[in-house]
């Protein structure tokens, strides 16, 4: 169970924040990164409006065979990409730790911006003790 890699994306589809934590994943440049996220943010967008259940949330779990993304949203548009190994069974609440770290440590920051990247150390410190405790 090892967490890759972590994303949080803004409602209108730009990569806010993008760590590796992992050393399985590899190494993109920064332009690559901002395309995935608006081509995943495209597809999410995609899949909540094509789903055959009203008011659907898009997908949430896209599963490879050597890694897997789990993808919250929540209710202002922010999602929450969580890279892992596809053993990963509590993909879901440390992608609820992480939200709730970017509730404490970033919305709280009266310096912080919405919608522009997070340079935050108080949830870099947060993000890699939730990553530490996730396992190796």
């Amino acid at each position: 169970m090892t967490v890759y890699g972590v994303w949080v994306i803004n409602k209108a589809g730009g990569l806010i924040f993008q760590r590796n934590y992992g050393a399985g994943i590899a190494q993109l440049s920064s332009n690559e990164y901002l395309v995935m996220a608006g081509t995943l943010h495209g597809v999410h967008a995609i899949t909540s409006r094509i789903a055959p259940v009203p008011k659907s949330s898009g997908v949430q779990i896209i599963e490879a065979e050597s890694f897997k993304m789990t993808i919250h949203m929540t209710l202002t548009g922010i999602k929450f990409v969580l890279i892992s190994s596809v053993d990963m069974a509590n993909a879901e609440s440390i992608l609820q730790k992480i939200y709730e770290a970017y509730a404490d440590a970033v919305m709280k920051n009266p310096f912080y911006t919405l919608e522009m990247p997070i340079n935050a150390s108080g949830f870099d410190v947060r993000m890699n003790a939730i990553v530490a405790a996730a396992g190796p």
